[in-house]
């Protein structure tokens, strides 16, 4: 990153005149190891999907079913991630990672169910630690295939009816916030009222309380799609690749992983602010800068996917700008 700065004073422009463009490339040679940093050309998207049982408590205007309905239309390449994603050049890979309904009849989708969904967080814990475990080695198994595969950026999405719910108490749980700060309205407000939604979260953080350990915590008030998305963070981090966060669900995933190994989230770039509160104040917890903000709040990974031309712009001009005449 010294060497980045360096290099940016050196380059055919007045200091500082690509503003937050600068700043990426200088986070981007930290986060590679390298000076120039490559230019992202293979980028990779991953879309974990699971159910929550928070959905019978009224937590979403949708049902359960349209997880797997949304599923199926990402196997088929008819979602928006399918089509943002085209537009770059990435990969799309979807993992079923703990859906209700069975989908081993869809050929596109990566099965890797730890369990048909998870239990309502406002009743008790969503899942078992073990199974807060495997969901995350599933992402950072899946992260790890993807770099070895030849993917230099990564993208993480999501897919889950109820997912908000989950993401608020984990964000509130994490950041030390109120129910109230970080319950918005997700895919629609739920049938009952947000007012009820932030019940239902309040009553998830109260039992995280005295939680200190990240999988306890996961295990909890997480999801099996957060707890994925948190390994594939971690292992993105860890094998010095690129990562874009999306939405709320996806900083919830990162508050998880940054606690699971420490400076997970310093690797990080965050694609957009989402139109949820709780990702906000992740993001400000996380100390880290939206490239974008779009007033998004679909999830999938596609804000992270609209951000990647900025992460590639970044690296060229800092690798092929000319520098100033001598």
């Amino acid at each position: 990153m010294v060497a980045a700065r360096r290099r940016w004073a050196t380059r055919a422009e007045p200091p500082g005149a690509l503003g937050r463009l600068e700043d990426l490339a200088v986070h981007l040679a930290g986060v590679t190891g390298r000076c120039p940093p490559p230019v992202p050309a293979a980028p990779a998207v991953a879309v974990f999907a699971g159910d929550h049982g928070v959905v019978t408590d009224g937590a979403s205007a949708w049902p359960s079913a349209v997880t797997a309905a949304m599923v199926e239309t990402m196997s088929a390449g008819g979602a928006a991630i399918c089509v943002l994603a085209a537009g770059i050049g990435a990969s799309v890979t979807v993992v079923d990672v703990g859906v209700a309904s069975p989908l081993d009849h869809l050929a596109n989708v990566r099965h890797e169910r730890v369990r048909p969904g998870t239990a309502s967080i406002a009743a008790g814990p969503a899942m078992t630690v073990e199974d807060a475990a495997a969901a995350v080695e599933v992402g950072g198994r899946i992260a790890g295939e993807l770099v070895e595969a030849g993917a230099d950026c990564l993208i993480g999405g999501d897919m889950g009816i109820g997912n908000t719910t989950a993401a608020a108490a984990l964000i509130g749980a994490a950041c030390g916030r109120a129910a109230g700060d970080v319950t918005g309205s997700g895919a629609g407000v739920p049938a009952l009222g947000r007012e009820h939604k932030q019940r239902l979260v309040a009553a998830a953080m109260r039992r995280a309380e005295g939680w200190t350990d990240p999988l306890d915590l996961l295990a909890h008030v997480g999801g099996l799609e957060i707890a994925a998305l948190a390994g594939f963070y971690a292992t993105a981090a860890g094998r010095r690749t690129p990562f874009i966060v999306d939405g709320a669900i996806a900083c919830a995933a990162l508050c998880a992983a940054d606690l699971l190994s420490a400076g997970v989230a310093s690797h990080a770039i965050a694609g957009h602010l989402s139109a949820e509160p709780a990702a906000a104040i992740a993001l400000e917890h996380l100390e880290l800068r939206p490239l974008l903000h779009l007033d998004l709040r679909l999830g999938e990974g596609t804000g992270a996917c609209l951000a990647f031309p900025l992460v590639t712009a970044a690296a060229a001009t800092l690798a092929r700008m000319a520098a100033l005449p001598t």
